[in-house]
């Protein structure tokens, strides 16, 4: 048994440690501090919100944060190419294989994309379309970035 009255000083330093170990939990989100500056700011009402976050570990030391990409970019050009009418096979030479297709409504497909920045700035959007007879019959999606815009994000020098 690890506590035991026969070693009262080994017992009583592991509560301790263990007490100081449980505060540290509570405590260990103020080791990383943000700038004062990180707000959320939604860019239009169709789900692409941005956020800048620096944190800083002890607040000098930077975090390193790759950048995480998840899903299909969807662009303006290719939203500009998708009609109503157009087959499953067409939209998927279009837009791609759909990220999520829902055994129970065979008849939407979802192209969701989020990509997430080292910095912290997030950019978000989502691409639905429905079928009807096996055809294209509307399609929903936000304000969607251009071929040029969505490049010049992932790949511009970051100024530090």
């Amino acid at each position: 048994m690890i506590l035991s009255f026969a070693h009262p000083i080994k017992s009583v330093f592991l509560i301790a440690l263990a007490t100081a170990s449980l505060n540290g939990c509570s405590t260990a989100s103020k080791l990383f501090s943000s700038k004062p500056g990180s707000v959320e700011t939604p860019v239009d009402g169709n789900g692409i919100v941005q956020t800048v976050q620096n944190s800083k570990l002890f607040g000098v030391v930077p975090i390193y944060r790759p950048d995480i990409q998840q899903g299909n970019f969807i662009s303006k050009e290719m939203v500009a190419q998708l009609k109503v009418g157009m087959t499953p096979e067409q939209v998927r030479f279009v837009l791609g294989t759909p990220l999520l297709t829902d055994v129970f409504h065979e008849t939407r497909w979802d192209y969701p994309f989020r990509i997430r920045k080292g910095t912290g700035e997030i950019t978000s959007s989502r691409v639905v379309v429905f079928f009807k007879e096996g055809r294209v019959s509307h399609f929903e999606g936000g304000d969607l970035p251009e071929e040029n815009d969505y490049l010049l994000r992932i790949a511009a020098p970051q100024n530090k």
